[in-house]
């Protein structure tokens, strides 16, 4: 399956991820390795690039490897079932233009393929419905996990605002801004420290 199609969630996302802090109280300073310095001061109106973080978060990216090889699984047996049921109507209808087969017997192996068809439809169905909730149970993890890190990373940096920017031609909405309330880098190096910490402790 194509990366783009697991990001249908991104606007969605991008909506969570805005996190306004005026009023939000200081935390100890940071851990070794969990955050870059940035040239942001605090007050400052600060933005990301949602674009890279879902892109270089270490997180995101073993979350899309799962859901990969669960959809890619998902995906094979409706083609296997699909095939199996394409080759037996083909069959079918070759025995009826060679008359084969008796007007009865034709009627029942008829119904009986109109029902296999109709349960193929509806278990097809079924499958990308599991597929559109799997990827957005992942979307909604990985947003969990960043708006999260953001509300307390931002205890410690006191910004007025951090913002998310996506696009490559033109971001938005974040289009044009001192590179300086770039905090992506910062972003990134403290949601992949996290992580790793996460992933050690569960081990």
């Amino acid at each position: 399956m194509k990366r783009t199609t697991l990001f249908l969630g991104i606007l969605a996302i991008a909506g969570i991820l805005a996190v306004s802090c005026n009023n939000t109280p200081k935390s100890a300073q940071a851990q070794d390795g969990e955050a870059t310095e940035t040239g942001a001061s605090k007050g400052d109106i600060v933005y990301f690039n949602l674009d890279r973080v879902l892109e270089e978060y270490d997180m995101a990216n073993d979350l899309r490897s799962v859901v990969e090889t669960k959809v890619g699984s998902i995906n094979q047996e409706v083609n296997r079932r699909g095939s199996k049921l394409e080759k037996d109507i083909k069959a079918f209808q070759d025995k009826i233009d060679k008359g084969l087969l008796t007007r009865s017997v034709a009627e029942v192996q008829s119904n009986d393929l109109q029902k296999r068809q109709n349960d193929f439809q509806q278990y097809a169905a079924t499958k990308q419905q599991e597929i559109a909730e799997e990827q957005q149970v992942m979307m909604n993890q990985i947003a969990d996990a960043i708006q999260t890190f953001l509300v307390k990373y931002n205890e410690e940096k006191q910004f007025a605002m951090i913002l998310t920017t996506q696009g490559n031609i033109l971001t938005a909405p974040v289009t044009v801004a001192d590179p300086a309330l770039d905090i992506t880098d910062d972003i990134l190096a403290g949601l992949n420290a996290e992580y790793i910490k996460t992933k050690g402790e569960k081990k």
